[in-house]
């Protein structure tokens, strides 16, 4: 994505690898490039990193309840870090206008009318991710849970299960937080639709309350369900897996499809209507670590986080 960057800013970059852009060979023209991006933390760190790589100057927005930690680990790698009022959805809004005002280049992983190339290509990086998991397990999974935010993540899942496995693939269910179900609600409203509120949820890479466009159209017509899960369900799969031995450890934003997985088992509805059997081959990601080590440690241990 980064490369791709280049070459928009810069013509003669489209005759040099990565590997030269960043070896410093260019490093003139890239320097004078800004990209920018909004993030509950996990995104605006890689496309902090890729800038660095590159030798670009990078902008992250986050909105006020981006921890310290994320911010930290941001920053770690040169970004500016810039914050806004509300929520991801209005830092998302922020990064565009400040871009579009300063000349400036977007490298967002949500998708919106006008803005679909950029995150197209987030959403295949994301693909080698399940591409890479399909290799390693022994036979097709029956079916995969899959945690969601503004729903890229979800959708590359889903396009390469049913690019791997033709009709006959997994059942696919989008899982979200109770507080940010937007995916959920615009599948219930059969449309792309908003959620209004804070969306307080301690799943922070989790809380979009408005849907990517592009993983909307692969997901209302390719996921079998959406569910949300309450945020100790989370904090309780948290703890399960990091009582494993050795440790397990994964974010509050990885263990949303795990926590939909033991919650549906538990109901014979949840069961009968998902499809689920004794036989059932269940394919979970762990989409983060600990992103905040101080966040994660109080979650497990039960802490107080403020």
């Amino acid at each position: 994505v980064m490369a791709s960057v280049a070459a928009l800013c810069w013509p003669d970059a489209n005759s040099a690898g990565s590997a030269e852009l960043a070896s410093g060979q260019h490093k003139a023209a890239t320097e004078a490039i800004t990209v920018t991006c909004a993030t509950d933390g996990n995104h605006g760190r890689s496309v902090a990193w890729g800038a660095k790589r590159f030798h670009a100057r990078c902008v992250i927005f986050v909105h006020e309840t981006v921890s310290q930690g994320r911010r930290d680990a941001i920053a770690a790698h040169g970004a500016e870090i810039r914050e806004v009022p509300g929520t991801y959805d209005d830092a998302v809004r922020a990064a565009q206008r400040t871009a579009e005002a300063e000349g400036w280049f977007v490298v967002s992983d949500t998708s919106y009318p006008g803005y679909t190339e950029v995150p197209r290509d987030v959403m295949q990086g994301y693909r080698v991710m399940a591409d890479e998991a399909a290799d390693q397990i022994p036979a097709p999974p029956s079916h995969v849970f899959i945690q969601a935010g503004v729903g890229g993540v979800a959708a590359a899942v889903s396009v390469q299960m049913r690019a791997r496995y033709g009709a006959k693939g997994p059942r696919l269910i989008v899982v979200e937080p109770t507080e940010a179900a937007c995916l959920l609600t615009s599948a219930e409203a059969g449309e792309p639709t908003g959620i209004d509120g804070d969306l307080d949820t301690l799943m922070a890479g989790l809380a979009c309350g408005e849907p990517s466009l592009l993983a909307w159209q692969e997901l209302e017509r390719a996921a079998f369900a959406f569910m949300a899960v309450p945020d100790e369900s989370a904090v309780a799969c948290m703890k399960l897996l990091a009582k494993r031995r050795p440790p397990l450890v994964a974010g509050e934003s990885a263990v949303a499809g795990l926590a939909a997985l033991l919650l549906a088992t538990r109901e014979p509805f949840a069961r009968s209507a998902l499809g689920l059997e004794e036989d059932s081959r269940i394919l979970l990601f762990g989409t983060e670590g600990a992103t905040d080590q101080a966040v994660y440690d109080r979650l497990v241990r039960d802490e107080p986080l403020h």
